[in-house]
C-alpha cells in the first residue's frame, strides 16, 4: 500500500486488491508444499532471529498479532537449552495475574511441542522485602536445570536474579522505567531484555523508550509490527488454518474491515502502533530559536524565466561567477579536519531547491556553515551548483538527496558522480520519516545541532507536523500558492540522516616515484626505511 494512504483510512476494497496483488506476486509465501504453513509467521521469527542477536530487543506492536505467542517459542528454546547453548532463565513480567498465567499455559504448549522435559506448572509464594506482601508467580522447571518463571511487575520481583526478561505489554506497567531498570542490570552476567507492547498515549514512558531507540540514544534493536503488517505476512492466513476457514482476499478485506470498525477511533493506537494525542507541531518556535546561530549565511540564487532558455555556456558562466562570488570565500573557510555532510530537496518552480551541508566537530555537535536556496533555477545549474559544493567541502562523507518527483534526475546525478556508496537517492515515504525524523528532532532537543538564524527557515521547521505519531509536510491546499513550502526542512533531515549513515572511509599514501618513473619499491635502496604501504 502506499505511504499516502494506510491504516484505518485503507478501505475494504483497497485492501482486497492490495492482498490479490500481493498473492499474484509471491503466491509460495502461503503455505509450504502440501498446504501446511511454518510454525512461525515471518514477523515471528524475526523476533527470535532478533533477540539472539541483541541483548535488548523492543517491540512496538498491534494487539493479537501472536508477538507474546512467539516470545513463548522463543523463551522455552531459551530456558530449554543448556548453559554451553545459551541457556538461561526466562523471567516473564507482565501486569497481572492473568497474563502471567496465559503465558505460562503458551510455553507449556511449546515444551510439549518442543518435546523438551517440563515439569508440571506449579504456584508457589515467596517473600519480597516487606514480611506482609507476597508475590505470586508461576514456573515451568526444564531438565537444563533452568526454568521460566512469571514474576509480579514490581524491580524488585527481579532481585538476585538472572537470565532472559521479558516485559510484556509495557505501556501498561504502573514503574516501566524502574522495571527495565533493574531488568538491565541482568545484562552484566548475560541477559537479555525482550520489551513488548501495544502504544498507551504518547507521553507514555514505553513510546519516550521507543523514540529515544530511533533517536539513536539508545542502541536497542527495534521492530515495529503493526495490524497490516502482520496481516501482509500472514496473519490471517494462519487465522484460517487454525480454524479450518478458506483463505481468499475478501474475506481478508472483509475481517480486517471488521476488527477495524470494532476499534473505531483506537484504532489508530491500538492496531497501528501510532499513539494517542500526539498531533501537532513537530518542532516547538522556542526550541528551533535556540538552536539558531549568526554567522551562518543563507546564500539564494534566482533567476527569471527567459534565463532558461540562454545558451548553455551563459549559463554555465554567469553560475560559475556566482559560485566563485558568494560560495568559494566560505568553502575555503571551512576546517579541513571536520567531516561534512550534505542534503539536498530539490524544485523548480513553485518549490525552492535547498543544499544543506552540516560539519561534525569533535564533540558530535552538527554545526551548518551555510545554506544555498536556489529558486526558478534551471535542472542543470542546480547539477553545477550542487557539484561546485560537492568537489570543495572537505571531507565530504555522505550525502542524501531526495529523489521523489522531480528531484531523481538530480539524486541520481549525484549517485553517479560521487559513488551509491557514500550517496544515496531517497525516496521520501511515510516509513522513512519514521526513522529520521525523531534522530532530528533529539538533535534538537540535546543542542547537538547550529542552524542559521534565519525566519524562513524557522518557518519552514515550524510547517513540520505531527500526523499518525509521523512527522511530515503537510501538502498545500488546492489553489494555494507560496514560495516556500518546508523545502530547508527536509533538506536539513535528509543532511543530518547522512550525518548518521553508515560510510567506509580508506585512506592511502601515494606511491612515490623511484630513479627510472617506477614505484620506488620496485628500488629498496631509494625508498623511506620502515614505510608501509595500505
Amino acid at each position: 500500500m502506499s505511504d499516502e494512504k494506510t491504516g484505518r483510512l485503507i478501505t475494504e476494497e483497497e485492501w482486497r486488491a492490495h492482498r490479490a496483488a500481493s498473492l499474484a506476486i509471491a503466491p509460495e509465501r502461503l503455505a509450504q508444499a502440501g498446504g501446511i504453513p511454518l510454525v512461525l509467521i515471518s514477523y515471528q521469527q524475526r523476533l527470535l532471529a532478533t533477540t539472539a542477536a541483541h541483548q535488548v530487543t523492543v517491540i512496538e506492536k498491534s494487539r493479537r498479532t501472536g508477538i507474546t505467542w512467539a516470545a513463548g517459542a522463543d523463551a522455552v528454546l531459551t530456558s530449554a537449552a543448556d548453559f554451553t547453548a545459551g541457556g538461561m532463565d526466562t523471567l516473564y513480567i507482565g501486569y497481572n495475574l492473568d497474563m502471567a498465567r496465559e503465558f505460562v499455559d503458551t510455553c507449556a504448549m511449546w515444551a510439549r511441542t518442543f518435546k523438551r522435559g517440563a515439569a508440571a506448572v506449579e504456584e508457589f509464594l515467596f517473600q519480597d522485602d516487606k514480611p506482609d506482601k507476597f508475590i505470586q508467580a508461576f514456573r515451568i522447571k526444564f531438565a537444563s536445570g533452568f526454568e521460566i518463571v512469571a514474576l509480579a511487575s514490581r524491580p524488585r520481583s527481579l532481585r538476585g536474579r538472572q537470565g532472559y526478561v521479558i516485559i510484556d505489554e509495557a505501556a501498561f506497567h504502573d514503574d516501566l522505567p524502574g522495571v527495565m531498570t533493574a531488568a538491565l542490570a541482568l545484562l552484566i552476567w548475560g541477559g537479555k531484555v525482550l520489551v513488548i507492547s501495544t502504544h498507551d498515549a504518547a507521553d507514555n514512558p514505553f513510546n519516550k523508550l521507543i523514540l529515544d531507540i530511533r533517536a539513536g540514544r539508545k542502541p536497542y534493536a527495534l521492530m515495529r509490527i503493526d495490524f497490516d503488517d502482520a496481516l501482509s505476512e500472514g496473519l490471517y492466513e494462519r487465522i484460517c488454518f487454525v480454524t479450518n476457514k478458506v483463505w481468499s482476499p475478501e474475506a481478508e478485506a472483509k475481517w480486517r474491515s471488521d476488527i477495524v470498525a470494532f476499534y473505531g477511533d483506537s484504532a489508530d493506537e491500538e492496531l497501528f502502533c501510532i499513539p494517542s494525542e500526539g498531533d501537532g507541531a513537530w518542532l516547538s518556535a522556542p526550541l528551533i530559536e535556540a538552536r539558531q546561530r549568526a554567522g551562518a549565511p543563507v546564500l539564494q540564487i534566482a533567476r527569471k524565466d527567459e534565463f532558461t532558455h540562454w545558451p548553455e555556456h551563459l549559463r554555465e558562466a554567469d553560475v560559475k561567477e556566482w559560485c566563485e562570488r558568494e560560495l568559494l570565500p566560505l568553502l575555503s573557510n571551512l576546517d579541513p579536519q571536520l567531516n561534512h555532510y550534505l542534503g539536498g530537496d530539490y524544485g523548480r518552480v513553485s518549490d525552492l531547491s535547498v543544499l544543506w551541508p552540516l560539519a561534525v566537530t569533535k564533540t558530535m555537535k552538527r554545526v551548518t556553515p551555510f545554506v544555498v536556496e536556489m529558486k526558478n533555477i534551471p535542472f542543470d545549474q542546480q547539477k553545477q551548483i550542487l557539484k561546485y559544493i560537492c568537489d570543495r567541502l572537505p571531507r565530504l562523507c555522505a550525502q542524501k538527496h531526495d529523489a521523489t518527483g522531480l528531484g531523481m534526475a538530480i539524486a541520481e546525478f549525484a549517485v553517479q558522480k560521487y559513488g551509491e556508496h557514500r550517496c544515496e537517492a531517497v525516496m521520501l515515504s511515510q516509513n522513512w520519516y519514521r526513522e529520521n525524523a525523531q534522530p532530528l528532532k533529539s538533535g534538537f532537543e540535546d543542542d547537538a545541532i547550529e542552524i542559521p538564524m534565519d525566519a524562513d527557515i524557522a518557518s519552514d521547521l515550524r510547517l513540520v507536523a505531527v500526523k499518525n505519531g509521523v512527522a511530515h509536510i503537510p501538502p498545500l491546499k488546492s489553489g494555494v500558492k507560496k514560495d516556500r513550502h518546508g523545502d530547508a526542512a527536509v533538506a536539513l533531515m535528509l543532511a543530518y540522516a547522512a550525518t548518521r549513515a553508515s560510510v567506509a572511509e580508506y585512506g592511502y599514501e601515494p606511491v612515490r616515484s623511484g630513479p627510472s618513473g617506477e614505484a620506488d619499491w620496485l628500488f629498496p635502496e631509494s625508498s623511506s626505511a620502515g614505510r608501509s604501504l595500505w
